[in-house]
């Protein structure tokens, strides 16, 4: 579990995947189904033809190639090895009676949207400018925190959409407070249609895009500083050259989603992925 008192980079640190603590829960709890993001279609619950014995990825190194995009862009905030090690404690899905394969898998998605609240709360706490909010800002993220803590049984009569509620008003808030002290207009697109939208070096800067569909959005050069971009799907939008310095709620699997490039500014909280093409 986290400690509430620690720094964000290692606080956020903690809240990515850790695939050798994991029994490959993603790999086998979650469904799919054929499509430009995966090969084939697998039901929930269901082990992937991909994954080996030893839970790890038959093709790993090869996704994209192989048609499994949808994998590269996935990340669990940490979720699997918290199920895997703390509330299974180290008990293989493999090696139990298939109820205990079943709780596991139901509670997996429940704690993959625990951990994702919590990297929304630690950044945050990060944010000086949400200062008014961040005595309650740290309540929430202990509650959440005690929440991940829960043992299967527990976890059956979670409502964890009602959780999510409460801790939203809080980032709702958080996001205003960030966002004033952005110069410049800033527009509210908040889940607003924006697929495959011309942005070319758009002003975005301190711009609400909670929730908006950018999916194949051209932002190539845009200036993102500052804007709030929680839910907002990226999906192969360009984010070439783009600046995002300063935007907040962005996660791993948004910015894996995406495409870049060398010249793409990012925030300190993500890393450039592994497939964005180099500055030409």
């Amino acid at each position: 579990m986290l400690n509430v008192m620690r720094d964000h980079k290692t606080a956020q640190a903690e809240l990515r995947g850790d695939c050798e603590r994991c029994f490959g829960l993603c790999c086998v709890a979650l469904p799919f189904a054929a499509s430009a993001d995966f090969a084939v279609d697998k039901d929930a619950g269901t082990p992937c033809r991909n994954l080996q014995s030893d839970h790890r990825c038959g093709i790993h190194a090869r996704l994209r190639q192989k048609g499994f995009t949808g994998c590269t862009v996935y990340d669990c905030f940490g979720a699997g090895q918290q199920v895997s090690q703390i509330t299974f404690g180290g008990q293989d899905w493999r090696s139990g009676p298939p109820e205990h394969a079943r709780r596991m898998f139901d509670v997996f998605p429940v704690v993959r949207q625990l951990h994702e609240l919590l990297w929304y709360l630690t950044e945050a706490l990060a944010l000086p400018a949400a200062r008014p909010v961040h005595a309650d800002l740290r309540k929430a993220l202990e509650k959440t925190e005690e929440l991940t803590g829960l043992t299967p049984e527990e976890f059956a009569g979670l409502d964890v959409a009602a959780h999510r509620r409460e801790v939203n008003v809080l980032l709702l808030r958080t996001s205003e407070l960030a966002r004033a002290g952005v110069k410049g207009r800033k527009k509210n697109r908040r889940g607003a249609d924006l697929m495959g939208a011309r942005l070319k070096g758009a002003d975005l800067r301190g711009a609400d895009l909670r929730g908006s569909y950018l999916i194949a959005a051209d932002l190539t050069g845009a200036d993102l500083r500052g804007a709030d971009l929680i839910g907002a799907d990226l999906r192969d939008a360009d984010l070439t050259d783009a600046d995002l310095t300063g935007a907040f709620f962005l996660t791993q699997p948004q910015l894996n989603a995406a495409r870049g490039n060398a010249g793409t500014r990012l925030p300190a909280s993500v890393t450039r992925p592994g497939h964005w093409t180099a500055r030409v």
